[in-house]
């Protein structure tokens, strides 16, 4: 039997684990654009599964095209809101959503390329 401070014992146990570290600003953006894209990439998965009832999507929201467009790979935001956010926002994530829009733009263009040269008037 080995012989203990009981006041110690009970002091070490009431500190726990160390708190967590804080993100810094650019780790917690960063953080929630790859969150963000994420979760993005599972939705537009799951609205393309045979299981999504599209129809009883479509029916209910206030943009059916938009919706269409996003599930076929466009961007879930306009230019416009990414302005408008900006400006509210500050200009520190400006460089951030132009690499996002520079990413889907170059997404898009290769999937261009590879319908043009697949495409029924491949040539």
């Amino acid at each position: 039997n080995s012989c203990f401070l009981p006041g110690r014992r009970v002091q070490s146990s009431r500190l726990g684990p160390a708190p967590p570290r804080l993100l810094t600003e650019k780790e917690y953006r960063l953080q929630g654009e790859v969150e963000t894209r994420k979760a993005l990439a599972e939705l537009r998965s799951s609205c393309q599964s045979p299981e999504f009832s599209a129809w009883s999507t479509v029916s209910r929201i206030q943009s059916p095209k938009r919706f269409a467009d996003f599930v076929a790979g466009a961007s879930h935001v306009t230019p416009s809101e990414v302005f408008a956010h900006e400006r509210e926002f500050g200009l520190e994530s400006l460089a951030i959503n132009e690499e996002l829009f520079e990413e889907e733009e170059e997404e898009d263009d290769d999937d261009e390329e590879e319908e043009n040269t697949t495409g029924p008037f491949a040539g």
